[in-house]
C-alpha cells in the first residue's frame, strides 16, 4: 500500500507465521507477523503519521518528522477517548487481548542481580544470572516502552529487578521513561537497600511512587529471611521517602507462615503514624521457593487476625477494576492496609499487567511460562517498530482468561521471582 494515502484504520485480520519456532531451554520464542487486510473503517481516521494540525485547528498538512508524528498521534488518541470516555480497547489493539482487557501498566525489569537472597525470591543454590550483554540496554527499554505507550496505550510503567537500584543508570532510565509522550506515572520496587542516597535524584527524575519489599520489622529475623543484614537501612529509606515528598510509598509484606506471620500487628501499627499502604501479600509460588499450601496464610485469615484488634477497620472503594489490593483504613491512621490476593481470590478478570523482563523476554502473566524474546527480535532479527507491534499483539491475545490456580500454580514450570520482577 501506498504510504500516506490509506487510513490507520486497516484491520490486521489475518496471521502468517514466517519463521521458525526456537527452544532455548524452556523458554520457546514465536516469531510471527501479520498480513495487513483493506478493508473498510467506520468513522476512518487518517494517518496520524503523516498529518499535523494546524494552531487554529485549520486544515492538516504534512508532517515527515517520524518523532513529531509519534507524540502527535499520542495526543490525538488520548484526547479523543477522553472527550468521547471511549475504551481504550477501541484505539489500542495492540494490548488488548481476546477477553477485553486493555494493558496500560507494563512493569519492567532492569537486572536479575540483588543485594539480598530473600527465601521466597531467590532459589537456596542460586540462580545462573543471564551474562550482562543479554540483558537490555538502556536504549533498547526506552524503544519499548515508547512503543507500547504510543501503540499500546500505556501509561504507567513500574522498574523492579532483582534490585533495580543495583544498576548504575537507573536515574538515566527513569528520566527517559518520564519524558516520553503519554507515560503518567512512573513507579519503582525496590527492597530499600541502596534507596536512601539515591531518592533525591530519583524524585527530580519523575519518579512518583516506591513500594519496598519488607518481610520482617525484628532484625534477627530479617537477616533469617533475607539472608543478609540491613533492617536499618530499609526504614532508613522509608522515613525519607515519605520526608521528601514521594507521591506514594507502600511497604510490601510477603506473609510466610511460621516465618513472618507473628507481626501482622505490628506492621499494622507501622501504618499508624506514617502516611504509607502496608500491603500484605499472600505467599506465591515460584521456582526454588519451596512454597507449600500450609505456608501460605490466606487473606481471610490475615483480615480476620487484624480485624480483632482494629474493628474499625474498613474498605475502601477501588479506584479502578485493574486495582491489586484490596485497601482498607482503620480509625486514627495516616496510613493504610491492603492485602494483595493472588493465590484466595483471584483479580485476573481486571488484570491490567504485562512485564518485560531484564532479558528482553515479553511476559503476559506472572504465573504462566509463556514468553517470547523482543530483544532477539530487535537485535537478530533488525525488527521494526511495526514488526514489534505485531509480535506483541500476538502474545497478548494468546493470554489466558485466568490463572492455573494455587494448585496447579505449584507444579508448574515456571522462573524464579528474581529473574522475572516484583
Amino acid at each position: 500500500m501506498r504510504r500516506g494515502t490509506t487510513s490507520v484504520r486497516r484491520v490486521l485480520k489475518s496471521v502468517v507465521e514466517r519463521g521458525r519456532r526456537t527452544t532455548r531451554g524452556d523458554t520457546v520464542f514465536q516469531r510471527a507477523f501479520f498480513v495487513r487486510v483493506s478493508c473498510a473503517p467506520a468513522n476512518p481516521l487518517p494517518r496520524w503519521d503523516r498529518i499535523d494540525f494546524d494552531a487554529d485547528g485549520g486544515r492538516p498538512g504534512r508532517v515527515e518528522d517520524d518523532e513529531k508524528a509519534d507524540t502527535l498521534r499520542t495526543h490525538v488518541l488520548s484526547t479523543k477517548r477522553r472527550e468521547k470516555n471511549t475504551p481504550a480497547s477501541q484505539y489500542y489493539s495492540m494490548l488488548t487481548d481476546t477477553f477485553g482487557r486493555h494493558h496500560d501498566y507494563l512493569r519492567v525489569s532492569l537486572t536479575e542481580r540483588c543485594n539480598l537472597r530473600c527465601l521466597y525470591c531467590m532459589p537456596e543454590d542460586g540462580i545462573d544470572l543471564a551474562p550482562k550483554d543479554d540483558l537490555l540496554t538502556t536504549e533498547e527499554i526506552e524503544r519499548l516502552v515508547k512503543l507500547f505507550a504510543r501503540e499500546g496505550g500505556v501509561r504507567k510503567v513500574r522498574l523492579t529487578g532483582g534490585e533495580p537500584t543495583v544498576r548504575k543508570d537507573l536515574v538515566d532510565i527513569v528520566e527517559r521513561i518520564t519524558k516520553i509522550d503519554g507515560i503518567e506515572h512512573v513507579a519503582m520496587t525496590t527492597n530499600g537497600i541502596a534507596l536512601k542516597s539515591k531518592l533525591d535524584a530519583l524524585k527530580r527524575s519523575g519518579l512518583k511512587s516506591i513500594n519496598v519489599s519488607l518481610d520482617s520489622l525484628v532484625k534477627a529475623k530479617f537477616e533469617f529471611m533475607t539472608r543478609r543484614d540491613g533492617l536499618e537501612k530499609v526504614l532508613n529509606s522509608i522515613d525519607e521517602a515519605v520526608r521528601i515528598g514521594i507521591e506514594t510509598v507502600k511497604v510490601n509484606v510477603v506473609v510466610v507462615r511460621g516465618q513472618n506471620d507473628d507481626e501482622l500487628l505490628d506492621f499494622v501499627k507501622f501504618a499508624k503514624d506514617k502516611p504509607v499502604n502496608v500491603r500484605f501479600i499472600e505467599y506465591m509460588p515460584f521456582n526454588g521457593n519451596k512454597w507449600e499450601t500450609r505456608k501460605m496464610v490466606s487473606y481471610a485469615e490475615m483480615f480476620d487476625t487484624i480485624q480483632n484488634r482494629y474493628p474499625s477497620i474498613a474498605r475502601i472503594p477501588d479506584e479502578t477494576k485493574s486495582e491489586v489490593g484490596k485497601n482498607f483504613q482503620i480509625d486514627g491512621f495516616k496510613g493504610t492496609v491492603s492485602f494483595v490476593t493472588s493465590m484466595t481470590n483471584h483479580f485476573c478478570g481486571g488484570c491490567n499487567r504485562l512485564r518485560i523482563l531484564a532479558d528482553g523476554n515479553l511476559k503476559v502473566c506472572l504465573f504462566g511460562n509463556a514468553e517470547v524474546s523482543l530483544r532477539d527480535a530487535m537485535r537478530v532479527d533488525n525488527a521494526t517498530d511495526d514488526e514489534l507491534k505485531t509480535i506483541v499483539e500476538g502474545a497478548v491475545k494468546r493470554k489466558k482468561a485466568k490463572h492455573a490456580g494455587m494448585e496447579n500454580l505449584a507444579g508448574m514450570e515456571n522462573r524464579s521471582m528474581i529473574r522475572i520482577g516484583g
